[in-house]
């Protein structure tokens, strides 16, 4: 049947969006203004955390965490080899040097154990990504970081809303990084926030985050970016968080969904969320085995655009990028990079469009 493209992502307004957006536009105040400390108030509140400083996208938000760290040209930084690599970038263009763990083969997530292994002298951060809106195993990672002195840096830019043994994911570590870009769960466009315990962190973050300027204009205490984010994008992102318990139920409806046709279906494995994990899942996403599809990953994609679906593939891992990040041997991320596709996972799909991406996928299996 003839179907128009079922997107791999749409942005969706929920209510007041609009109304605040022209509200900024018509008080004049569009770079920085009311809606940008609201929406700070408001998501700390949302997170449970005591302080957050919203910034100009994910990006920049790891970078002013970094610089909290005081992290330093020869500093090592611990990052996962599958994920999305704007960690390890940030880190590079710092002078520091992006050392990649192993990840867990059902949660594609990494691990303490895998973490241990690349610590060193020179370890200045460790930062476990919270992959698809699952929640690394977050008790063992702190009490190795409490052991070995090295502080974490969450990276919960795919998992807003998720919680690890009830707590949100991003508060857990002392600093926690997320994404308000376009396609997750609460959107702002570009934008980000950084949560943190400390207020001596948040000050050094404020910052660096408007051109390293305090108490005086012009003066500039610190060789600072800016990384703000502007009014009217902190008023989409008001508007979005007075529906987050609505958009996260729905995307609770879509993963069940998925769950429910692909689950026990053969060479399909979906990502494994262990009984700690309360995840809101922002992609949903599943390992397909070469012998059920042996057109490979690339292929069923292919296929299944003909059929009118966006789907996309899993990250690139580190070990695929020498020409980056140099030499190294990661099997189970490299694998998971080969054979991990992203299906549709808009809080707003059908309930019908999510059959039919299924039951195309099913009609890939050889």
């Amino acid at each position: 049947m003839a179907r128009n493209t079922i997107p791999w992502a749409s942005p969706h307004y929920w209510g007041n969006e609009e109304r605040y957006v022209l509200d900024a536009l018509k008080s004049s105040w569009i770079s920085g203004g009311a809606y940008v400390d609201q929406l700070e108030r408001d998501f700390a509140r949302y997170c449970d955390s005591p302080h957050v400083a919203v910034t100009s996208n994910g990006t920049t938000a790891l970078h002013l965490a970094f610089l909290a760290l005081d992290l330093r040209a020869g500093d090592e930084v611990i990052v996962p080899g599958f994920g999305f690599m704007a960690a390890a970038n940030v880190a590079l263009n710092m002078g520091a040097k992006p050392v990649f763990s192993e990840v867990d083969r059902a949660t594609w997530c990494t691990t303490a154990k895998d973490i241990e292994r690349c610590l060193s002298p020179k370890t200045k951060a460790i930062v476990p990504i919270h992959t698809y809106g699952n929640v690394c195993d977050m008790k063992p990672i702190m009490e190795l970081s409490a052991d070995c002195g090295v502080t974490v840096v969450e990276d919960a830019a795919e998992a807003i809303g998720s919680k690890y043994n009830g707590q949100m994911a991003g508060t857990i570590a002392p600093l926690g990084v997320y994404s308000f870009h376009a396609t997750k769960t609460i959107t702002t466009g570009e934008g980000g926030a950084v949560a943190t315990r400390s207020a001596e962190w948040l000050e050094r973050m404020r910052l660096f985050r408007s051109h390293g300027m305090a108490s005086r204009r012009y003066w500039h205490e610190v060789a600072g970016h800016n990384f703000r984010l502007t009014n009217m994008q902190a008023a989409i992102g008001c508007g979005q968080l007075e529906k987050v318990d609505l958009i996260s139920a729905e995307r609770h409806r879509v993963y069940s969904t998925y769950r429910r046709h692909l689950e026990d279906a053969p060479g399909i494995s979906l990502q494994h969320y262990h009984d700690s994990v309360e995840p809101v899942v922002w992609a949903i996403a599943a390992e397909l085995d070469a012998e059920s599809f042996p057109q490979g990953r690339d292929g069923v994609m292919d296929q299944l655009k003909l059929m009118g679906i966006e789907t996309r593939p899993g990250f690139y891992s580190a070990d695929t990028m020498p020409h980056l990040y140099g030499a190294m041997e990661l099997p189970v991320c490299s694998r998971l990079s080969q054979q991990v596709i992203s299906f549709p996972s808009s809080p707003n799909l059908s309930d019908e469009e999510i059959e039919y991406v299924c039951h195309s996928l099913h009609t890939c299996r050889k």
